[in-house]
């Protein structure tokens, strides 16, 4: 059995639900042949959600790690390529921080690749049925804050763990009121689980047509 584990958030910005987190719960709640789930839910804090991170590596000591955070706007369900080394948070956190310009690892690399077969993950999602892509940036606040956590720790300390970062779109009914993409969150977990299996099953990824012009 591989060991997964599976991250997503706390609600922040005033909603009520993160659909990453619930999500992730539903993706991890049914068997999936021949992984071994572990979900996590992180605060949506800069700092304490990568602690929380880290610590629950080191508890549950998966071979894959996904961590999964809410994308407001997007139509898809979008793997994240690069981690970047900065805190630049438009909105407080959930604690009142909201850190401008600041290294997240001071003195890392500037960025980080996803340890996962990106495309070839995207390419799963959307043979399931359901919108996905590739995705350049995981923005500046604490999802990318968290995808460059686990990328440094992969880097530094656990080179045998692979991971990375997914965003999921709004949940319907998080829309109801403004005219924004959204997809139900049974539909994001069978996405995530078309994902872990890639995940799990390819370490290598496919070439396909995956950039973005702007």
């Amino acid at each position: 059995m591989t060991r997964v584990l599976l991250t997503g958030f706390e609600p922040f910005d005033g909603e009520r639900t993160n659909p990453s987190w619930e999500a992730v719960r539903a993706a991890t709640a049914r068997p999936l042949p021949g992984v071994s789930f572990a979900a996590v839910e992180l605060p949506c804090v800069f700092g304490a959600a990568r602690e929380t991170l880290v610590a629950a590596v080191e508890a549950e000591d998966p071979l894959v790690v996904l961590c999964v955070g809410q994308a407001g706007g997007r139509p898809g369900i979008t793997v994240e390529r690069v981690a970047i080394n900065l805190d630049d948070a438009r909105i407080p956190d959930n604690a009142g921080a909201q850190p401008i310009d600041r290294p997240i690892v001071p003195g890392g690399p500037a960025a980080y690749f996803a340890a996962l077969p990106v495309k070839a993950c995207v390419a799963a999602v959307r043979a399931a049925g359901l919108p996905a892509a590739v995705s350049q940036t995981a923005g500046t606040f604490v999802c990318n804050h968290v995808f460059y956590g686990l990328m440094h720790l992969i880097a530094t300390e656990r080179p045998a763990l692979r991971g990375g970062f997914v965003h999921v779109p709004y949940a319907p009914d998080q829309v109801t009121d403004r005219p924004e993409p959204s997809l139900p969150v049974a539909a994001v977990a069978e996405g995530l689980r078309a994902i872990t299996a890639a995940a799990v099953a390819r370490t290598s990824d496919i070439r396909a047509v995956g950039g973005a012009t702007h």
